[in-house]
């Protein structure tokens, strides 16, 4: 019944002209008839809860049934979250000042809600932190989010009536990171993407990527940045990157640096510091964790409760035989 019910709602929202356009970027990459491969997207949107946008970044287009079976679509992804993150539950990482509240000790960085400190508590803190950055609560894909950098002779005055209005109530201090990190990107802090599922009393590490920034100060893949696949063992990103497209990067288009064999640090550490931040919030159980890297370690920047599965499956990021993570996640949550 739930898979009935989201393919009724996905039918009912669906934009239609974005499908169809969709069908025809498929035609020009393949040469296959366009309602051809309309009629397919709609197939696999059935069968699969595949949306079009899953049937074109997969490139669902090149994969046999066997293979299509085996990612983690938009639906499929939609169940995981209704499996282990009860709806109730959303808000406890929703918030960004709950979120550090809960993980103090686990975000290694200072802090102030503007809504509490108030301007003297605001002023205070400029005098401590000459590099900040201002958020909204509840922004995400970087939205709202406002680097803020003073001098010397730097005056501050308007800026916490700016910040108050503009509803960026949480200003915290700007995150070094690690030089080995810098050298790929320096003008956003490129974070680890790690998700964890809880199984009872075990914490499964399911995905481990990091995101790169590209012209722009954050790393979103929305904002242009993109992604790449961890080696969390060896300690270095083991394959190319790849933008929301899937367009693939062997080197970094700004910086020239070959991605392939780039050391990463802390990766362990990292890992360890996910899976031990999974223990504290019982309430969820699949959650998507944003790890920078600093000189002194790794430190969570947020954490998520929706995880964007569209940075799971680039084909550039997956072995020749083109499964997708499904069997892997499904894994992790037998018995649950």
């Amino acid at each position: 019944m739930p898979k009935f019910t989201y393919i009724i709602k996905r039918i009912a929202g669906m934009d239609y002209g974005a499908m169809v356009r969709t069908a025809k970027t498929v035609h020009e990459r393949t040469g296959k008839n366009t309602l051809a491969v309309l009629a397919d997207i709609i197939s696999c949107g059935l069968r699969y809860q595949a949306g079009y946008m899953d049937y074109l970044v997969f490139e669902f287009y090149t994969l046999t049934a066997a293979q299509r079976a085996t990612y983690i679509t938009r639906g499929v992804n939609n169940r995981y979250v209704s499996l282990l993150n009860p709806r109730e539950n959303w808000h406890l990482l929703e918030d960004k000042v709950e979120f550090l509240k809960r993980f103090d000790g686990f975000h290694g960085r200072d802090w102030v809600d503007l809504r509490v400190c108030g301007k003297e508590g605001f002023e205070a803190f400029c005098k401590k932190h000459s590099q900040m950055v201002a958020k909204p609560l509840d922004g995400t894909c970087g939205r709202g989010v406002e680097f803020i950098e003073q001098s010397e002779k730097s005056e501050i005055v308007g800026l916490y009536e700016m910040l108050m209005q503009g509803g960026q109530y949480l200003v915290e201090a700007f995150i070094v990171q690690h030089p080995l990190v810098s050298h790929i990107y320096p003008l956003s802090v490129n974070t680890l993407r790690l998700v964890t599922i809880k199984n009872h009393d075990t914490v499964h590490l399911v995905f481990f990527s990091m995101r790169i920034g590209n012209g722009k100060r954050v790393d979103n893949l929305n904002s242009g940045g993109m992604a790449v696949i961890v080696d969390m063992e060896a300690g270095e990103i083991c394959t190319p990157g790849a933008d929301k497209d899937g367009k693939a990067y062997y080197t970094h288009p700004l910086t020239g640096v070959a991605l392939v064999g780039a050391k990463i640090p802390f990766c362990k550490e990292s890992a360890e510091l996910v899976k031990q931040a999974a223990m504290r919030i019982p309430e969820l159980g699949y959650i998507a964790w944003d790890v920078a890297l600093t000189e002194k370690g790794p430190i969570i920047i947020e954490a998520n409760h929706f995880p964007g599965h569209d940075i799971y499956q680039f084909q550039v990021h997956l072995g020749a035989d083109k499964i997708g993570l499904a069997p892997r996640f499904d894994k992790a949550v037998e018995g649950i």
